[in-house]
């Protein structure tokens, strides 16, 4: 009777355990991507190489994670490599509207300089 307890209480705490495991996160990885994706189309690699940098290789560990059955680091860097994604994406809008903003400027001045200059 106690080999019994024993084998039943055994398979109890594997059926737990399968339950427990975090599933290969196949959803994660792909919005990982398309987050990369998109901020390489925002010019990120231009004007955020270093956060692009990150990403990259972060996305990079998550595959190699996701290859090794370790789902929940694998989770955790795709998670990452969104946000990293989204922060270069953020930096590299605001780099170019900063760039706008000054070449705006620029026009406007020498717009007010031609205004200014005397007739002949």
């Amino acid at each position: 009777m106690n080999t019994f307890r024993i084998t039943t209480l055994s398979a109890a705490l594997l059926a737990l355990a399968a339950c427990a495991t975090t599933p290969p996160p196949t959803s994660q990885i792909a919005v990982a991507n398309a987050a990369l994706a998109h901020a390489v189309a925002a010019g990120s690699v231009e004007y955020a190489p270093a956060e692009m940098a990150l990403a990259r290789d972060k996305m990079t560990r998550a595959n190699g994670a996701l290859a090794a059955g370790k789902n929940d680091e694998a989770l955790t860097l795709a998670q990452q490599v969104a946000l990293d994604a989204q922060v270069a994406e953020a930096k590299a809008e605001s780099e170019k509207a900063r760039k706008s903003a000054v070449a705006l400027q620029d026009a406007a001045r020498a717009l007010r300089e031609e205004m200014a200059r005397k007739p002949k």
